[in-house]
């Protein structure tokens, strides 16, 4: 199995026990099939109504892009095109391979990326990766496989990376509808696919079974295993029980810092630790907080005295430790370190300054808005997507906002499947999201929450961030990107639209048994979006 990571690395967990012994063969390939574990909730399969980590998960085993990053690097390069360019700077021009097909034998063609593109921007989901394509005017079909995407603003420095991400799989134009989601039994029953894998066996959150598809056409090369099982958990503690036992040959997404620890000292597994992407972070609905646009006591200038004064009283460092174990570091700014141009915005902003909370802080700017506290604050987390340890991470952030009594923290918790639709529709006052990079460029952690239309739906509208959002991918100059990177970052960190926690350390930890395995078969995992 390969884990594919982008240079920016990823916060994931990967660990390898030994299923797979005496069948499994490494880079020859394997005679059974390898049998992964994941607590991963799966939303839909359909690219346009989901845009989560345990959906794309599946989604970039089954589908084809027409570009991608070959594993271990962030180089995007053609995948299942024969080349891609700018033809001018308003202009991408693809040029596919040719005789293309799907796995059910319907011809993939440039009229199948136009289908693509062309309904991932009509259906628009919620919960659906439709926000990326902010910059996509429309796209045109010049012949059989020719292709040309018409952008609003000129040299999109991010497009190339686009089409990797969950708004860059082609479906089917004869089996998708191109007005709605599709449901995820008819796809598997349509075989729409033209990954490197099909679906074989699909019991939504349970059991997956995927084989190779001998008609991959893509960058990632032919599949070097007789198939891949995934199971899912609802329970984390078991999937650790399981990787510790050798009952699955890999685990990942997501087990407890505290498990990690307690595997360390297991021989039958190897932890590798390196930078990450992962992000956590709060939402604020900016109709639904606490003196929020669509409240009784709607006031903007109270509001943000609520957002400033919850910045001003969380300790990220302690969360850090205490409830992760470090295995995540504090986290100060939207684009976390690592990413070219990230900052360190909200540091000196809030707290003490330095990056500690500050209690006289926090009072001072509630009295300074006329704010009657305690403050009530409804806080949502969900408990089986980010992992078990969200649980103990939204006690601590309850307890440091209820330090000095300046807050009353009503948390309440819901399972991912319902929590995805609840967050878009207004549900939650504020609450919990995680975030895994699309692709390595800081406009991945701007563009799809900070746009007018982005993808937290909370109702945030700065007109100068979303101008500057739009001027960054077209400079070409990287120097002056830059600095218009870190003048978005600098105003939402006054505006506060989320409140960044931590960002977390890339943690594998692989079976010495199946480690050649492991590395050398080719079923991937593209940690991406997400509230991912």
């Amino acid at each position: 199995m390969l884990l594919a990571v982008a240079a920016v690395g990823v916060a994931a967990v990967a660990l390898s026990g030994c299923a797979g012994k005496g069948g499994n063969t490494g880079s020859g390939g394997s005679s059974k099939p390898i049998v992964i574990g994941t607590t991963d909730k799966i939303t839909s399969i359909d690219p346009a109504g989901s845009y989560d980590n345990g959906s794309y998960a599946v989604e970039t085993q089954v589908y084809p892009f027409l570009m991608n990053a070959k594993y271990g690097t962030s180089e995007v390069t053609p995948s299942i095109a024969e080349s891609a360019s700018f033809t001018t700077p308003n202009e991408y021009t693809v040029k596919l391979k040719p005789g293309l097909k799907f796995a059910n034998g319907d011809p993939l063609n440039a009229e199948s990326v136009k289908f693509s593109f062309d309904r991932q921007v009509k259906i628009n989901d919620p919960n659906g990766p439709a926000a990326l394509l902010g910059n996509l005017a429309s796209t045109e079909v010049k012949d059989d496989t020719t292709v040309v995407f018409h952008l609003k603003v000129a040299n999109d420095q991010t497009w190339p990376q686009i089409l990797t991400t969950p708004a860059g799989p082609i479906v089917d134009q004869k089996v998708f509808p191109a007005d709605k989601v599709m449901p995820d039994n008819d796809i598997v029953k349509a075989n729409a696919f033209a990954g490197q894998y099909t679906i074989t066996s699909y019991k939504v959150n349970q059991l997956i079974s995927y084989k190779p598809y001998a008609g991959y056409a893509g960058n990632l090369g032919k599949a070097a295993n007789a198939g891949v099982d995934v199971k899912y958990y609802a329970d984390a503690s078991n999937m650790k029980l399981d990787i510790g036992n050798g009952n699955i040959d890999v685990a990942y997404r997501s087990l407890s810092a505290t498990d990690i620890s307690s595997l360390k000292s297991n021989s039958k597994v190897k932890l590798v630790t390196g930078p990450g992407g992962e992000i956590r972070y709060i939402v604020f609905n900016f109709n639904t907080m606490p003196f929020g646009a669509k409240t009784p006591q709607a006031d903007a200038k109270k509001a943000l005295a609520v957002r400033q004064a919850a910045a001003d009283l969380v300790d990220r460092k302690a969360i850090a430790t205490n409830v992760f174990k470090d295995t995540y570091t504090p986290l100060y700014s939207y684009v976390p370190q690592g990413v070219p141009n990230a900052s360190e915005s909200l540091k000196g902003l809030y707290g003490d300054g330095s990056g500690g909370p500050s209690l006289d802080k926090a009072k001072s700017v509630l009295a300074a808005a006329g704010v009657t506290t305690p403050v009530t604050l409804n806080l949502q987390y969900t408990g089986d997507h980010y992992g078990p340890s969200s649980g103990d991470e939204y006690a601590a952030v309850k307890s440091q906002l209820e330090t000095g009594g300046l807050f009353k923290v009503n948390l309440g918790q819901t399972e991912y499947v319902q929590y995805s639709k609840d967050r878009v529709a207004d549900v939650y006052p504020a609450y919990q999201l995680g975030w895994f990079p699309d692709y390595p460029d800081a406009d991945n952690y701007l563009t799809p929450f900070f746009s007018k239309n982005n993808f937290l739906g909370n109702h945030y509208d700065n007109p100068e961030v979303q101008k500057l959002i739009s001027e960054q991918v077209g400079i070409t100059d990287p120097a002056k990107r830059g600095d218009v990177i870190k003048q978005i970052q600098d105003l939402v960190a006054k505006d506060l639209s989320t409140l960044p926690l931590t960002q977390g350390k890339q943690v594998a930890v692989v079976g010495k048994d199946v480690q050649g395995t492991v590395l050398d078969a080719s079923f991937t995992f593209h940690y991406a979006p997400i509230h991912k």
